[in-house]
């Protein structure tokens, strides 16, 4: 579940906040109204896992050559 708090209450209750943090709970920051920061848990074990699916996806595509890079780059653009 995802708990939104504003910037002064995050100021005044850090260490705890950061501790549920820790404990897995995801925080959205708020400035008033405005939510202006996602903080989550580094290293969790939905990132770990979503990690290793891309590394795994990535090795099984093939290499770009320098040549397919440079066309992309250009694609579009007249001539």
């Amino acid at each position: 579940m995802t708990r939104y708090v504003k910037i002064g209450e995050a100021k005044t209750h850090l260490s705890a906040l950061l501790a549920q943090v820790e404990a897995g709970e995801d925080m959205v920051l708020c400035r008033g109204a405005t939510p202006i920061a996602h903080v989550t848990r580094f290293g969790s074990p939905e990132h770990a896992s979503l990690c290793e699916t891309l590394r795994r996806e990535r090795s099984k595509q093939r290499a770009v050559t320098t040549s397919e890079l440079l066309a992309w780059r250009h694609e579009g653009h007249a001539r």
